[in-house]
């Protein structure tokens, strides 16, 4: 596993089209076992999207899955269609528990990001976008109304607002 403060990148990983197989180059870092990646834990190339998992970060693993995800396929980065890895293929990609991949996919798929076609695989959802769209007018919706009947006048909500984005986004 990586050290405090050191990134895993998936390199390009989601996905399976233009895949190599290293398989073979397992023993060149050490790991002896049959169809061991060649690239070190946390690192891996298939398909054109990165991830990056940050140890040190305040949030969680899945919820860094989870949050790049989304962000790539509302960017379009990741197509609607777009087949992402299995489970337990990108949890070996990233160096985590498949446990932690299937909560950021379960969570994605509830946020109506991804969907799941049984047996077919995990897809980028047509309406990844409105979805998100949908949840973050919801959400602001919401807190109008909580500031409301807290008696806060506009613009005390809207310096809230503010200051939440400037501590989220680090701006």
């Amino acid at each position: 596993m990586a050290d405090a403060g050191e990134a895993l990148d998936v390199g390009s990983y989601l996905g399976t089209q233009g895949a190599h197989d290293y398989s073979h180059h397992g023993a060149r870092y050490g790991d002896r076992r049959r169809g061991a990646s060649h690239f070190p834990r946390g690192y891996g190339t298939i398909g054109p999207v990165t991830l990056k998992i940050h140890i040190d970060d305040s949030a969680a693993p899945y919820e860094q899955v989870r949050a790049q995800i989304s962000e790539q396929a509302r960017s379009g980065v990741l197509p609607v269609g777009y087949r992402l890895p299995t489970v337990r293929g990108l949890a070996e990609s990233l160096g985590l528990a498949a446990n932690t991949v299937a909560k950021a996919y379960r969570a994605l798929e509830s946020d109506g990001v991804i969907e799941t076609r049984g047996r077919n695989g995990t897809f980028v959802a047509a309406a990844a976008g409105s979805a998100a769209e949908r949840e973050l007018a919801s959400a602001a919706q919401a807190y109008v109304e909580r500031a409301r009947r807290l008696g806060l006048p506009e613009t005390d909500a809207l310096a809230a607002v503010r200051d939440a984005l400037r501590a989220a986004y680090g701006e």
